[in-house]
């Protein structure tokens, strides 16, 4: 009987594994890249429009934001290119191009996580709640821009970075010049490593007619990620000045820069290996930003304590 009931015991459990993982899969749970690539720059965000360390429910609030509203937005995107995805070695075996999961399953977990995000927006102040709306807007509009133009890193770049705004929003009530700094930032470094991303795609793309900046940028695809970079990298300095941050925020900063150039080093014969995983290091470059934010900020409220 011991037996039976390990067994049984064993297949329900094999069951549930297969019933929840294409779940998690759509969601890109079983894939955090993404998910940081979003909260160290919000985070960072949080830290520069407090000052100093934020409220803790801001933290929380923000921080299992990013988790949710990426989630729905891998959704929403497989939702868009499931009749594309197959065509794409790197996505064809996705949940919903596969079969695993139906269009309907898929629409019903996009509005799961949009109510989910739509209660965490009790816990903020009604500026974040409206600025809010206008996030959602661009990161269900995001998908589809790759039909219609070769700047779909464009409006990811706006939907990752409209948390910086909704941070500031949330701690001061207000949009200050710094937030929108900040957003430019973000944007250019955005769009610089999903270039990168879309790198790895771009012959599959050019047969299925996707569009991207990779394809835009052509042979200068290198120099034009440089520019990116370098350009996100001068914005933040200006706002560095403009906030008056100190030593750790450039050593941050600097960091950022090194990543930068050796992500130009992988992309120099642009293999498609080499470059994912120039856009995997990203996720050090938003680490390094934020450490330098918080170690600068934590420090300038320990002086004048």
């Amino acid at each position: 009987m011991a037996l039976n009931c390990l067994a049984t015991g064993s297949i329900m459990t094999h069951t549930l594994t297969a019933t929840v993982q294409p779940y998690l899969q759509l969601m890109r749970l079983d894939r955090p890249v993404g998910t940081l690539l979003l909260l160290w720059p919000t985070l960072a965000a949080l830290w520069l429009a407090a000052e100093g360390l934020p409220p803790w429910h801001l933290l929380l609030v923000f921080t299992l934001g990013t988790f949710v509203m990426r989630s729905a937005g891998c959704v929403i995107n497989d939702f868009a290119d499931r009749g594309w995805d197959r065509h794409v070695r790197r996505t064809a075996a996705r949940p919903l191009t596969s079969g695993r999961l139906s269009e309907r399953q898929a629409m019903l977990l996009f509005a799961g996580l949009s109510l989910t995000a739509a209660f965490l927006l009790v816990f903020l102040n009604p500026l974040a709640r409206w600025l809010a709306l206008g996030g959602f807007a661009i990161a269900v509009l995001y998908p589809f821009l790759k039909r219609w133009t070769y700047l779909p890193q464009v409006g990811l770049g706006a939907a990752f970075s409209w948390g910086l705004i909704m941070a500031y929003a949330s701690v001061q009530d207000r949009v200050p010049s710094e937030a929108w700094l900040l957003f430019l930032a973000s944007l250019l470094w955005i769009v610089a490593y999903d270039t990168l991303y879309a790198m790895v795609d771009r012959d599959d793309d050019l047969q299925v007619g996707i569009k991207s900046t990779a394809i835009l940028f052509g042979t200068a695809d290198r120099l034009m990620v440089g520019v990116l970079q370098l350009s996100s990298i001068l914005t933040l300095l200006l706002l560095g000045q403009r906030l008056n941050l100190g030593g750790f925020y450039y050593l941050g900063l600097l960091a950022c820069l090194t990543l930068f150039g050796y992500q130009q080093y992988l992309i120099r014969h642009r293999r498609a290996d080499d470059c994912f995983k120039a856009f995997l290091n990203n996720v050090w470059v938003g680490f390094s930003l934020f450490a330098g934010v918080v170690l600068d900020t934590m420090l300038q409220f320990q002086l004048q304590t």
